[in-house]
């Protein structure tokens, strides 16, 4: 498999007066090292979740569609022969600047609780990205917007659900330390399926009578259902914070990968008056599926998830794509939409013994959305934070 590795290997951050080194990743082993680095700091944590290191390593992959839009830079620190931290650096040409200047991002972030670590990582991330032009740095983003971002702030307490992340307390505490601050909140809220819709909801929804025909995805054609979804997608999210549109090539290399995992039943395509207007995915928790397997599927790893997917153990699940299309996003007509799909799929995820979805991730900023969950009863239980600063960081 091709990998995305610097022209320069060995780079290290400069100026560094102890035995730490920070080190662009520039072969196969040290790629091994960097994604095996997790384990290692928090892998003593009941709640953390090693995140399969296949799709890890896919992530990487110069053939993955988002390279064909970015270009990234991984780094691992070292104390001695001891890896102690992690992070990427990476340029998404699609991000919007900020105030003219040319966005970076940072993430896949690790580090025991040191300092001089989470300082010789930024400042390595931060110098790669200045050397490419880069007047801002935020995140983390693993690797872009469209993949899993935010650093949990809130809600250690629990598991982390698939294609989300989980992160001890003092990473927030040496970001900040660095002098990164606030961008973004994004919100998971939990929600029971068996929840009692709210009786203004049920008299939205009865007012397109005739008007609303809800449907799962066809898979029979698949991929036209998943172009579908993408521009419905593009369309939705065009005018929120931060937007980065998903190309054809990343929605169906998702599409694919998810594939395997995607219930019909758990899927909701909203048509008001014959035309596409939304759509909803739910998908079961593979991370609750998972957590044994120490983030390796062979040899056995797997038999043992398709065994587990099959018999439905997944007693959890999350919602990890919505979207009403902009033409119907203000006044009730949005909000009936899509109270209608979540309706739609939470009697199905119900049906097979789903006892709390996980809504997610939400900007703090959508408070129409933020609103409509809690009106059924969802629960605010993990936050996510982004942080940013200008370039240079100023690190101390």
């Amino acid at each position: 498999m091709d990998h995305i590795w610097p022209a320069r290997p060995g780079v290290r951050s400069p100026a560094m007066n102890s035995t730490l080194r920070v080190e662009a990743v520039s072969d196969r082993r040290a790629m091994r090292r960097f994604l095996s680095a997790a384990r290692g700091i928090q892998g003593q944590d009941p709640n953390w979740v090693e995140p399969l290191r296949m799709e890890r390593r896919h992530q990487w992959s110069a053939r993955h569609p988002f390279f064909e839009h970015a270009e990234a830079q991984a780094f691992l620190a070292l104390r001695g022969d001891d890896a102690v931290g992690t992070i990427s650096a990476q340029i998404d040409r699609l991000a919007p600047s900020v105030d003219g200047r040319r966005l970076g991002w940072f993430g896949q972030l690790e580090g025991i609780d040191d300092g001089e670590v989470f300082a010789g990582l930024l400042r390595a991330a931060s110098d790669w990205l200045s050397e490419r032009g880069c007047g801002w740095l935020r995140g983390p983003f693993d690797l872009g917007i469209n993949q899993g971002c935010g650093l949990l702030v809130e809600g250690r307490e629990t598991p982390p659900m698939l294609m989300m992340n989980h992160a001890p307390a003092y990473y927030a505490e040496r970001l900040e330390a660095c002098g990164l601050v606030k961008a973004m909140d994004l919100l998971a809220y939990l929600l029971p399926p068996d929840f009692e819709p709210p009786a203004a909801m049920q008299r939205l929804t009865r007012r397109l009578d005739g008007r609303l025909r809800l449907r799962p995805l066809d898979f029979s054609r698949y991929d036209e259902e998943l172009e579908l979804l993408r521009d419905i997608f593009n369309d939705a999210w065009s005018d929120n914070w931060g937007f980065v549109p998903l190309t054809g090539a990343e929605f169906r290399a998702m599409g694919k990968d998810l594939r395997q995992i995607i219930r019909p039943a758990y899927t909701c395509v909203a048509e008001v008056d014959g035309e596409a207007a939304g759509f909803i995915v739910a998908l079961p928790n593979i991370n609750e599926l998972i957590a044994d397997l120490n983030g390796r599927l062979l040899p056995f790893g797997w038999a043992r998830l398709l065994w587990r997917l099959k018999r439905r153990l997944a007693t959890t699940a999350r919602v990890p794509l919505m979207g009403v299309r902009k033409a119907h996003q203000r006044g009730p007509m949005g909000a009936a939409v899509s109270f209608s799909m979540i309706e739609q799929v939470r009697q199905a995820l119900e049906a097979d013994g789903v006892g709390q979805v996980e809504l997610s991730w939400i900007l703090e900023s959508n408070r129409g959305m933020n609103s409509m969950i809690e009106a059924m009863g969802g629960d605010l239980y993990k936050r996510y934070r982004l942080y940013e600063c200008e370039l240079p960081v100023a690190v101390r």
